[in-house]
């Protein structure tokens, strides 16, 4: 073979596979969370299910379920709680989360797999008048996928927290969080929505006091950072030897 025909061929060849790749068609920028504009939901977070939430410790992740729904109420976000088969094996919904809210009304679904086929919960989703979703939800790969996928089909912005979304095995929730981050959805954590939501440390509303308060509870890790700046400055009136240096 001549060499300047195998170059064209081989040129061919490339341009044929790079044409014939698969091309990524919507590029999602960074889109932030508005708290004017977004609305907290509370999928399938029930006792009975919390069993089945095999990716994560079951101590943290009941603390994490726990923290996704004190979002809401710490930004004073609309709230939609919603169940499925509650009064078989699935449960209701934790007392810590009802109790934040008493004045929200579950939607007990009649059997609906997919939250968004329920016209009572797609009702109480349009009800709030956001477009933007944040979502935690038991299991990852179908009450959580199923309906951010729905959400996102209806040109809703769909923030899925993989803190407060479990199911039984590291396989299903990297496929589901694939699948979903394909659609368009944003996979965040619960530090991520809260920072996204207050924006700026000098804003009076929520108080710091309230947001350190959330800190300490569900993000601990950060929460002992204060902690020791506090008794480093305030009770002790001393930093460790050394360290001044530093400062």
């Amino acid at each position: 073979m001549r060499p300047a025909y195998a170059i064209a061929l081989l040129a061919s060849t490339l341009f044929d596979h790079v044409v014939a790749a698969p091309q990524i068609s919507d590029w999602n920028p960074y889109e932030r969370i508005n708290r004017n504009d977004s609305a907290l939901l509370i999928v399938d977070h029930q006792v009975g299910l919390l069993s089945i939430a095999r990716d994560w410790d079951t101590t943290l992740f009941f603390s994490n379920i726990r923290g996704h729904a004190a979002i809401g109420k710490l930004f004073d976000l609309p709230v939609v709680i919603t169940t499925s088969a509650e009064t078989g094996p699935n449960g209701p919904v934790p007392k810590e989360i009802l109790d934040m809210y008493p004045e929200v009304k579950v939607v007990q679904r009649k059997g609906e797999i997919n939250a968004w086929d329920s016209p009572e919960f797609r009702a109480a989703v349009r009800a709030t008048g956001k477009k933007q979703f944040i979502i935690g939800g038991i299991v990852t790969d179908v009450c959580t996928a199923f309906l951010a996928l729905s959400l996102r089909e209806e040109g809703f912005s769909v923030f899925a927290n993989v803190e407060a979304s479990a199911t039984t095995t590291a396989l299903n929730r990297d496929t589901s969080n694939s699948r979903m981050q394909a659609a368009g959805v944003h996979l965040v954590t619960s530090f991520v929505v809260l920072g996204d939501l207050m924006r700026d440390w000098r804003n009076a509303s929520p108080s710091v006091d309230k947001v350190v308060g959330w800190i300490q509870t569900y993000f601990p890790a950060y929460g002992v950072v204060a902690r020791g700046h506090a008794s480093a400055i305030l009770r002790n009136g001393t930093v460790l030897p050394g360290t001044e240096e530093w400062i």
